[in-house]
């Protein structure tokens, strides 16, 4: 059976740069340090990786909670810290009284920097307070490139990861069946739509499969998918539980609360 009958078409890519990135820790017996993974790659990862054998896999993001994390792949005899990591904590400085500043509005600041998304982790916010994490490699280049988000001129400042907010979801559970995995069949049920308006709403585009917007209705998903619906909200299929007796999919389901 081959690894990729596991995994979507367009995951293949990933699965094999994972495998390169663990033929290379195995040839030259020396730590590997990935960009940030979302956590559907995260949990490729470390089906690929594993814990047993001569190479294992760590995930930090920065603090307890984070989404997004960077992967260290190392050979048994390594000893990962949290450094090894070498990611940076920024937070934002703004007139909070005056303006407020959106998500969005953070990773398009981020985004129009020229730089990869995959070296940003977490945005986070709680009310009063707007941190980033990112790579330490490029963190020089953030720091002299953004004096502005949105409207407003903020300022930047490093601080210790041991300042993060706690960051993460929790989420609420409960079980659907389902009929097929397909993403249509799935986001009208999770999200209590009618299958036909749920063509609609992903053909305008308004649908995300981990982070990325999809238009393929057919789309097969998997355990770990992170499903968004704009005006809808956010959820996760936690679990594939088997089939009833009518042959419906059962799935375990996750709404943050």
């Amino acid at each position: 059976m081959s690894v990729y009958e596991h995994y979507r078409k367009d995951e293949h890519a990933f699965v094999d740069q994972v495998m390169d990135w663990k033929q290379t820790c195995e040839d030259q017996y020396s730590p590997k340090l990935t960009d940030f993974l979302d956590p559907r790659q995260q949990m490729i990862a470390e089906n690929l990786i594993g814990s047993q054998g001569d190479v294992m896999i760590r995930f930090f993001g920065g603090g307890k909670g984070t989404e997004r994390k960077r992967a260290m792949i190392f050979p048994d005899y390594y000893q990962a810290s949290d450094d090894d990591f070498a990611i940076v904590l920024f937070q934002v400085h703004y007139p909070g009284k005056f303006v407020s500043i959106e998500h969005p509005q953070v990773l398009g600041a981020l985004m129009n920097l020229g730089l990869k998304r995959e070296k940003f982790g977490d945005i986070i916010q709680d009310g009063t307070t707007l941190q980033f994490a990112c790579a330490e490699e490029v963190s020089d280049y953030i720091e002299m490139n953004v004096q502005k988000i949105g409207k407003s001129s903020v300022d930047l400042e490093r601080i210790s990861l041991d300042r993060i907010l706690e960051a993460g979801d929790t989420w609420r559970e409960s079980m659907i069946t389902v009929s097929s995995m397909r993403l249509d069949t799935v986001a009208s049920e999770m999200f209590n739509v009618s299958r036909s308006k749920m063509k609609t709403i992903i053909d305008g585009e308004l649908v995300k499969v981990n982070w990325k917007v999809t238009t393929d209705k057919s789309m097969r998903l998997m355990p770990g998918d992170v499903l968004s619906v704009r005006g809808k909200g956010r959820g996760k299929i936690i679990a594939e539980e088997g089939v009833t007796k009518k042959d419906r999919v059962r799935l375990i389901i996750g709404f943050p609360e």
